[in-house]
């Protein structure tokens, strides 16, 4: 079993002596493979002073340096892409088949290499200057579920930004985040711009919060942990970005394609094991549709293949642990326990894998709005199905929840889809399974957080905004 002990601080691999070993298990099989050095609040010190120390600098480089450095990222890890997606399948379990895992994050650097050369650092307002500025040092934390997106998403639009960074990521996940930095070595990263630090959330993580010399902090995860983090920043008045839980409620309406509708929420409900925060895990359909939306659902659900993640014909792997399992398992049981009706799935492993954090592809119908599963964020792959009546009762479920990150909307009249995607309080809305980009703003209403990711939005997360009052708008900078 591999120990992997050393953490990636001021451009050099540094031996953490003081670090405790955190064993990790292979969630397809319930063996552990590796373990990893844990990380203290001292060795966030040294990160963050090693970022502290970089960022005058690297915060003066020009546009050109830049993007120059972003390109060189891209060129690493398309060059080291399937050993950062083999870590990911040994780690979480992710199938082999899935590189959506490496090529989302792969995108997020292409795309904010484009956001970069056409953004404007300073624009006129009236007879003012507004000028754009890196905020500092920022405290990067993500979760587990897709543990190189989401860092991806945050690292280029801080680098694009000037900002240095000192990132935690999850302790399930540590293998793909070291091969990432070993992608940043590679490309060339400033020494101090980057810098890596393995371990949990109430010591690394809180560490990076409280830190007087961090001057932001973006943070992934859950709604509780989130919560945990913005009290840990509040001491030092430190800008917080939040992506947190989600509930998200895909409506059908009356004249929408079922068959499509159905076989896209199953792809998107069941993908990744259904571990991802916009997952559409409530089906809005009318109650006269409610039979031919279940009986198509049963037979996408049919077409899931879980199984080993090195299996090519593996859809679906397991989840990433065995409290999320545990979690999941008791979820399907209050489920059948307030009396939702059990389409496919269920409680236990699906047949034939006796080991392993599998679960079953699930589908509830007749649920209510006040059930269990219908209201809290489960996490894995477990679809709730809800009847209504008329139009604004289906909106009127789809809100009513503390969470608002994405929701979906299908529907073969543009203008009606339109109406009702726009009544809907959530930060993303997708009509007819429309893919996600990253030009278009990523973040949550409510409890989902605050602050958005992804384009010219996500970028500005990452800068200050100065005024210069009585400069000549005309002068250029």
């Amino acid at each position: 079993m591999k120990h992997y002990g050393s953490f990636y601080i001021d451009g050099n691999w540094v031996e953490a002596p003081s670090a405790s070993p955190f064993v990790l298990i292979d969630p397809a099989n319930e063996q552990p493979f590796a373990s990893i050095g844990m990380g203290t609040a001292t060795d966030v010190d040294h990160a963050v002073a090693a970022a502290r120390r970089a960022f005058p600098a690297f915060s003066e480089t020009s546009r050109e340096d830049r993007l120059v450095m972003l390109e060189r990222i891209v060129e690493e890890f398309e060059a080291r892409e399937d050993q950062v997606l083999a870590a990911v399948s040994a780690e979480m379990g992710a199938p082999r088949s899935m590189k959506a895992h490496t090529r989302t994050g792969i995108d997020a650097f292409k795309q904010t290499i484009a956001t970069l050369c056409d953004y404007d650092f300073e624009t006129s307002l009236g007879n003012n200057i507004v000028r754009r500025e890196a905020i500092g040092v920022c405290g990067l934390i993500t979760a587990w579920n897709w543990p190189v997106q989401l860092i991806c998403t945050k690292l280029s639009a801080a680098f694009a930004a000037g900002c240095t960074v000192v990132w935690k990521p999850s302790e399930f996940t540590p293998l793909s985040a070291l091969a990432l930095a070993e992608v940043m070595h590679a490309a060339g990263v400033p020494a101090g711009v980057f810098n890596l630090v393995n371990g949990d959330g109430p010591t690394v993580g809180s560490a990076i919060c409280r830190h007087a010399d961090v001057d932001m902090v973006s943070f992934t995860g859950s709604t509780r942990a989130g919560v945990l983090v913005a009290e840990a920043a509040a001491a030092t008045v430190k800008r917080v970005s939040q992506e947190l839980g989600g509930k998200s409620a895909n409506i059908i309406l009356p004249d929408a394609d079922l068959a499509a509708a159905a076989r896209w929420n199953a792809a998107r409900a069941f993908s990744n094991t259904g571990q991802s925060c916009h997952s559409p895990t409530r089906i809005l359909v009318q109650r006269q549709q409610l039979e031919p939306l279940v009986q198509l659902l049963r037979q996408e659900s049919a077409k899931v293949r879980v199984g080993a993640p090195q299996d090519a014909a593996t859809t679906m792997g397991p989840v990433v642990n065995k409290a999320q399992f545990e979690r999941i398992q008791k979820y399907i049981q209050i489920g059948l326990d307030e009396g939702a009706r059990l389409v496919c799935g269920g409680v236990g492993r699906p047949e034939g894998l006796d080991s392993g954090y599998f679960i079953q592809p699930t589908i509830f119908a007749d649920v209510t709005p006040a059930m269990t599963i219908a209201r809290e964020e489960i996490f894995g792959p477990v679809v709730a199905v809800l009847a209504y009546e008329t139009e604004d009762e289906a909106v009127a479920i789809a809100n009513d929840t503390p969470y608002g990150l994405g929701g979906y909307v299908f529907s073969t009249d543009p203008r009606k889809a339109h109406a009702v995607g726009a009544r809907m309080r959530a930060g993303r809305i997708f009509y007819n399974g429309a893919p996600s980009n990253n030009v278009a703003p990523m973040g949550g209403y409510k409890q989902s957080g605050n602050g958005r990711e992804m384009g010219v939005f996500g970028l500005e997360e990452y800068l200050e905004v100065k005024a210069m009052i009585g400069f000549d708008p005309l002068v250029p900078a």
